[in-house]
């Protein structure tokens, strides 16, 4: 039986900057991807388990301390609103149990934790860590004595040997090829909230976007590994149609798979089925409900018979709602939901305050701009002003000096004798008789 696991790791952010978001969520690159890939869920209708022929080590290596014996906690991804597990591993161990009836819890660890190996899923039983989705089926069969194939003949297994490999091996890289291709519309049509995933306070804006980055990341190694990473669409479509019409032609008119008890075939073929028809794409669903309607109604029927609480998980994303929800006293009732109302009008009352803040804030950066706006026309009106001053008092100083030259001009010219007027009056000068009167000097005229 070959396997296909996930991969998770811890995400906690640290300061809420953008820079360290990217960092962060790239640093948990492998979880993202895988967790578009395949991710899990839980659920079933447990029964008490049977006579158990193993024996499991006694060493506590378990997250969970304080584990009740011969309960099988799960650890998966987040439910998400279309589908309890993205990941056909997850969906497969978890329909698994359901089926054989063993007792299980799903472990919320909102991503904190992965396997020894790095793997998701991965499960717990009575300390011990069972890590790979093949793995842990095939310990658990053991331990619980729960063989879904022990009715099958040799051939039988062996055909389903077959198809096992081709679900995990080829059809399942089908699903991985479109998702690593085309992230954002596997995000919208699985509504994946990467946020709540991961527990994380930073935005989806930038957890999205590395999540894409991590799809077109671990695409370029796929590429480099399997060869159906150099597909185009319609060689990529044609392989899940044969696929798919094979699958068809084993199922036939019958219930299960070889018959009327679901086996382990079963199990697998419905985690990869489920992924095709509830988180679509390429058209594939209509296909099959139009082409191969046999496999549709086949994921109605596990869906129906061991799936219950589908509805609920999807609306609640709650990841034990096949347990019993357990009675809780009156008082312990009333407390909760008056910590619960206290918590409500306390978070009102902050939400209150911040936007009383922001109001506040606001009104002081309008005021500010305001006064700037004011500063700013006084200086212009100054400046201006400023200008004007200079501007007539540099005028008035060119008219006065123009007309200091003017005047100077008069005066020079009044104050002047040419040439000829100079010599006019020394040769009259000459011509007066000796010793005559003063009076007989030419006379000054009042412009000289």
């Amino acid at each position: 039986m070959t396997s296909t696991t996930e991969t998770e790791t811890k995400v906690e952010p640290q300061a809420p900057n953008k820079d360290q978001a990217l960092a962060e969520a790239t640093d948990n690159i492998d979880a993202v991807k895988d967790a578009g890939d395949k991710p899990a869920e839980e659920n079933s209708t447990p029964s008490s388990p049977t006579k158990k022929t193993g024996t499991l080590k006694n060493v506590v290596t378990a997250h969970k301390k304080d584990f009740e014996k011969d309960i099988v906690y799960l650890y998966q991804f987040v439910r998400t609103p279309t589908i309890p597990a993205l990941s056909a591993c997850c969906l497969k161990v978890e329909t698994w149990l359901r089926i054989n009836g063993i007792k299980y819890e799903n472990v919320d660890h909102k991503l904190r934790y992965k396997s020894k190996k790095g793997n998701l899923p991965f499960v717990e039983l009575n300390g011990k860590e069972i890590d790979d989705a093949d793995i842990i089926i095939r310990d658990l069969s053991t331990y619980f004595e729960k063989d879904l194939d022990s009715g099958l003949t040799e051939q039988q297994r062996t055909v389903a040997h077959a198809f096992e490999s081709m679900l995990d091996n080829h059809t399942g890289w089908i699903v991985r090829w479109w998702r690593y291709n085309n992230p954002q519309e596997f995000l919208d049509t699985a509504q994946l909230d990467i946020k709540r995933s991961f527990n994380s306070r930073f935005p989806n804006s930038i957890l999205n976007f590395v999540f894409k980055l991590g799809f077109r990341k671990h695409l370029k190694d796929a590429v480099a590994s399997y060869p159906m990473g150099r597909f185009d669409n319609e060689e990529v479509f044609a392989a899940a149609k044969g696929d798919l019409k094979a699958l068809s032609a084993l199922l036939g008119t019958q219930k299960y798979f070889f018959g009327k008890d679901p086996s382990l075939i079963d199990c697998i073929a419905f985690a990869h089925l489920a992924q095709f028809i509830y988180v679509p794409f390429g058209g594939l669903k209509e296909w099959i409900q139009e082409e191969v309607p046999n496999l549709n109604e086949f994921v109605e029927r596990i869906k129906t018979n061991y799936w219950s609480d589908w509805d609920a998980i999807v609306t609640s994303l709650d990841m034990n709602t096949h347990l019993p929800k357990k009675e809780v006293p009156e008082e312990e009732a009333k407390a909760a939901d008056d910590a619960k109302k206290a918590a409500e009008e306390k978070k009102a009352e902050k939400k209150r305050l911040a936007e009383e803040k922001k109001k506040e804030r606001e009104e002081k950066k309008k005021k500010e701009k305001e006064e700037k706006e004011r500063k700013k026309k006084e200086k212009e009106e100054a400046e201006k002003a400023a200008k004007e001053k200079a501007a007539a008092e540099a005028a008035e100083a060119a008219a006065k000096q123009a007309e200091n030259k003017t005047e100077q001009a008069t005066e020079n010219a009044a104050s002047t004798d040419t040439p000829a007027e100079k010599k006019e009056a020394d040769k009259t000068a000459e011509s007066a008789p000796n010793g005559a009167p003063d009076a007989a000097k030419p006379e000054v005229t009042a412009s000289e």
